[in-house]
C-alpha cells in the first residue's frame, strides 16, 4: 500500500500531480500516527518552470533537495510563517516536484484537533498548502526525508477520482512567474470542503 520509488520516479510531475489525488499522506511523530487524504495539489516543472524555485537551473543550500531522485520529501517555510510539504518526482538532477496543498484529515483526528487549535470538521484544519502541513506535525525538520520511510510516507488506498470529479486550474499566487502562472498545473477535487479557496497564502517562493 505505501508508495514506492518507481511511482516517484515517473518524469511526468503534471500526471503524477493528477494522480497523487486520493492517495493518503502519512507522518508519525513520537509514536502519533496522522494521516489525510490528498485533495489538492500543483505540479512545479523543474528549470523550465519560472514558478519553481529550481527555475534557470537555481541550485542552493535550500533548492539542492529537489534535485534528488524523487521520493524524498521537500519542506520549506513560505513568508516566514509556514512550512509547505513537497514530493521531489522525477530522476536525479531534474528537479520535478508536487506541492500537497489540502488535505482530508483521515487518522488521528484528535491530534490534528489539537495542533490547529480546531475541530477537523472545520475546513480550515488542512485546507491550504501551510495549514495541510501544519495538521500533520510537518516542519523544516522533515525537509529531504525518505518518503518510503517510517516518518512521513504515502499509502495507496484504492480512492480513485474520476476526470469529471477532478479540476484543474492556475497555480496560486505565483504571479511573479509571467505567463507560466497561467498554466493549469494546480488540481484539486470538486466539491471537497479541504481545498483551499484561490486567495489562501501559497506556495512557491
Amino acid at each position: 500500500m505505501k508508495l514506492q520509488y518507481p511511482y516517484y520516479l515517473n518524469q511526468d510531475v503534471i500526471f503524477l500531480a493528477k494522480d497523487l489525488l486520493g492517495k493518503v499522506l502519512f507522518t508519525k511523530i513520537n509514536d502519533e500516527v496522522t494521516a489525510g487524504i490528498i485533495v489538492e495539489t500543483e505540479a512545479y516543472f523543474g528549470v523550465q518552470d519560472k514558478a519553481s524555485h529550481a527555475y534557470g537551473n537555481r541550485r542552493t543550500g535550500r533548492t539542492e533537495v529537489l534535485y534528488n531522485e524523487g521520493g524524498v520529501s521537500y519542506v520549506y517555510l513560505c513568508y516566514g510563517i509556514h512550512y509547505l510539504f513537497n514530493i521531489v518526482t522525477g530522476v536525479k538532477d531534474d528537479p520535478h516536484a508536487v506541492l500537497v496543498r489540502g488535505i482530508e484529515p483521515l487518522v488521528g483526528k484528535e491530534i490534528m484537533e489539537m495542533r490547529r487549535k480546531m475541530p477537523f470538521t472545520k475546513a480550515a484544519i488542512s485546507a491550504g498548502p501551510g495549514s495541510a502541513a501544519k495538521a500533520l506535525g510537518i516542519d523544516r525538520s522533515f525537509n529531504n526525508k525518505d518518503l518510503t520511510g517510517e516518518e512521513i510516507w504515502i499509502e495507496d488506498h484504492g480512492i480513485r477520482y474520476h476526470d469529471d470529479e477532478i479540476a484543474a486550474g492556475p497555480r496560486i499566487g505565483v504571479a511573479y512567474a509571467q505567463e507560466d502562472a497561467f498554466l493549469p498545473w494546480r488540481f484539486f477535487v470538486k466539491g471537497n470542503k479541504y481545498v483551499s479557496k484561490p486567495n489562501t497564502v501559497n506556495p512557491e517562493k
